[in-house]
């Protein structure tokens, strides 16, 4: 990319009048371009606020590389603008600003594909900034910039702008935050995860692992009095807000990530936490060696990541496990110091760093690994990293915790805690709920006390133990209708659901001529199976069809229980690795459980019951397909004399059920059994059957 600003810069600042406070700075942006606000310890204390940058990241770009693409500076800068390595305010001017998500980290280690992703985010937001404004540590407004004579022009407008905003002031507006609950499979499914994960510890694969807890909410406002609202009642040390058309952070951290100014580089690694108290830092959380050892284990981690780039011997540990306060906790916080060697970058630097290992655990690939298994829905922004790059101020990075992401009307919060040998499920939970319990609270939203805590682990085998992880979304997507007669049945639900997931996936959309390439592949095959096949970045690799026999008898399907956190997810995936293995190993159709113990399909059905005179599936919660003949199915109950309800399913409950029936695009309703389960054919599935005119060989819908 280069430069993302014509020729070098000149350092520039002027002070500005004004009274707006930190907290509040942000609202200077309303209306703006890409906002961003940096408020507490950054760049030596106060608040960076800017907006309307100069360039803004393409998504296929490297976010790593980004950081290095910075305009060379004229001349040498006075002390007094620049600081020295060892302080920590300086001129910032302009660089780039933004996150970067912790899924980046499987661009930099061999990581499997992540859970399922309920509200999907940019792995990165970048934008370069050649302004900003600054509120200093002794409460003085300035504005800076990387002044070329490119933008002179555009500087000046905006430097008179930002006067006349600051006079006037600014006015902050009401937000509507509703209640946060833990999203599936919920406080069951997070005690399953912890248990799960001591049991790897145990086994000499890791010796500790961040596993989290998503919470789930609704709200309405502007992300930017969200964010001056909760800053300005939690006044966290590393507190942030990056917006754009894709949503918005509101990171409330009190963690450090890295801090590079010169060549010296600091990180301040949190592990180990307790309720706050009234009085002093609790002494049980200073003297606990489960807390400790926890924060050793990540200080050598830390260590080790700083030294692959930094001049040999210099890596130092000057603060270990130091109790600092925090929104409604105490945390136990080391300081590592390292030299950047002089050939390395701020690219090299956060490479080597990303994931911060507080929030991942050790070994960190491994550590990884076990994440991306055990917990049931993808990280987003969380657990990544907020803060900037910029040639006048070095990097500054925070850790992406007690952060609240939203995008439309969705927010979440993630919380967790690093899981080691000796840790208990229940108070792994509560800690997760205390860490959260601030942040909400000063959104003005409620924390539901979780349901279903007492349940602990699927009665079934772990999915993941054999080769294949996860379906590869690279891989892409694909959907499969029956052709009967030369038509494609069904053909709209079909296509919708697959325009969804291309769109939600790839950020793309089907061809415009998609309808008329199926209509004419069908028509050449009067009863067959036509799949649409979605490649790699939402290209369309083809439209392919096969043919079937007719007349096919009423199948009894065997299904074999076996437990995936988070399931499948909502798309149908290509990549049908893990599925194969699963139905090779069980002989049978993997039914699919979460964590938490409850149904969710079966590897190529929906599942359903029949209880007396209702007909029972699982609610689409994000977790399962939503098949195109299971809609069918529910509106068809009526027709043959049930009532149909979505509700949890457990294995005891379907165990229990009058009738087991799947349902698949293909072959239509079949009956399913349990191994040691005498169940057969019954009423209700055979009336369904016919009603929805049966197709023929098992495997898509």
């Amino acid at each position: 990319m280069g430069s993302p600003i014509a020729g070098s810069a000149r350092p520039f600042r002027v002070p500005l009048a004004g009274s707006v406070s930190a907290a509040e700075a942000c609202l200077l942006l309303r209306g703006d371009d890409h906002p961003f606000a940096l408020t507490g310890a950054w760049a030596g204390g106060g608040a960076l606020v800017g907006s309307e940058p100069v360039c803004v990241a393409d998504p296929g770009e490297d976010p790593f590389a980004l950081l290095d693409e910075q305009p060379p500076i004229e001349g040498n800068l006075p002390v007094d603008l620049i600081g020295d390595e060892s302080s920590t305010e300086c001129i910032v001017g302009g660089g780039w600003f933004g996150y970067l998500g912790y899924r980046l980290g499987a661009l930099l280690e061999p990581v499997p594909p992540s859970p399922p992703r309920p509200v999907p985010l940019p792995s990165f937001a970048l934008a370069f900034y050649d302004h900003l404004l600054r509120l200093d540590a002794d409460g003085r407004w300035w504005f800076e910039a990387l002044w070329t004579d490119d933008r002179a022009a555009a500087l000046t407008d905006r430097l008179e702008l930002m006067k006349a905003r600051l006079a006037a002031g600014v006015r902050a507006y009401p937000v509507r935050v509703g209640d946060f609950e833990p999203s599936p499979p919920g406080a069951a499914g997070h005690l399953a995860a912890v248990e799960s994960c001591r049991e790897r510890i145990a086994a000499g694969e890791i010796f500790q692992a961040n596993i989290c807890l998503r919470l789930d909410g609704r709200w309405k406002g502007d992300p930017l009095d969200l964010y001056a609202r909760t800053t300005r009642k939690l006044r966290p040390r590393q507190a942030a807000l990056v917006a754009g058309p894709w949503g918005a952070l509101c990171s409330l951290s009190p963690e450090l990530f890295l801090r590079r100014r010169g060549r010296r580089v600091v990180t301040e690694p949190i592990k180990g936490t307790a309720a706050r108290l009234d009085h002093g830092a609790p002494s049980d959380l200073a003297a606990s060696a489960k807390d400790r050892a926890e924060n050793v284990m990540i200080v050598d981690l830390m260590r080790n990541d700083l030294g692959r780039v930094s001049e040999h011997g210099s890596v130092e540990v000057p603060a270990l496990y130091e109790p600092r306060p925090a929104p409604g906790v105490w945390h136990l916080v080391s300081t590592v110091t390292a030299t950047l060697r002089p050939d390395a970058s701020d690219a090299d630097l956060v490479r080597a760093s990303f994931p911060p290992g507080s929030v991942t655990g050790a070994p960190k690939i491994q550590a990884m690994r076990v994440i991306a298994e055990l917990e049931s829905s993808a990280r987003e922004a969380y657990t990544g990293a907020i803060g900037y790059s910029s040639p006048l101020a070095g990097l500054e990075l925070n850790v992406v915790i007690r952060t609240l992401e939203t995008r439309d009307e969705r927010i979440w919060l993630g919380a967790g805690g690093g899981i080691v040998a000796d840790s208990d499920p229940e108070r792994e939970l509560a800690e997760s709920l205390m860490k959260a319990q601030p942040v909400i609270d000063a959104a003005g939203g409620r924390l539901v006390e979780p349901r279903g805590r007492t349940r602990r682990r699927a009665p079934a085998p772990r999915a993941l133990t054999g080769a294949a992880d996860r379906p590869n979304p690279a891989r892409g997507v694909f959907t499969t209708m029956l052709v009967s007669d030369g038509a494609p049945e069904n053909v709209d639900a079909h296509l919708a659901r697959l325009g969804t997931s291309v769109a939600e996936l790839y950020g793309c959309e089907l061809p415009g001529d998609l309808e008329e390439r199926i209509a004419a592949a069908a028509a050449a095959q009067p009863l067959g199976r036509l799949r649409v096949l979605v490649g790699e970045g939402g290209r369309l690799v083809e439209v392919q069809t096969t043919p079937l026999e007719s007349d096919p008898e009423p199948r009894l399907a065997a299904l074999a229980p076996v437990c995936l956190p988070g399931g499948l997810g909502p798309h149908k995936w290509r990549d049908r690795r893990l599925l194969e293995e699963l139905e090779e190993r069980l002989g049978a159709l993997p039914l699919i459980m979460d964590s938490d113990g409850e149904v969710l399909e079966a590897a190529s059905a929906n599942v359903f019951i029949v209880e007396e005179a209702t007909l029972v599936t699982p609610p689409l919660d994000g977790r399962l397909l939503p098949g195109t003949v299971r809609a069918r199915v529910l509106a068809a109950a009526p027709s043959v004399g049930v009532s149909a309800s979505e509700e949890p399913i457990t294995l005891e409950r379907l165990a229990a059920a009058d009738e087991v029936l799947v349902s698949s695009a293909i072959r239509g309703v079949d009956a399913a059994i349990l191994p040691g389960n005498r169940m057969r054919w019954g009423e209700v599935g055979a009336r369904l059957r016919a009603a929805l005119r049966p197709p023929v060989a098992l495997g898509a819908r």
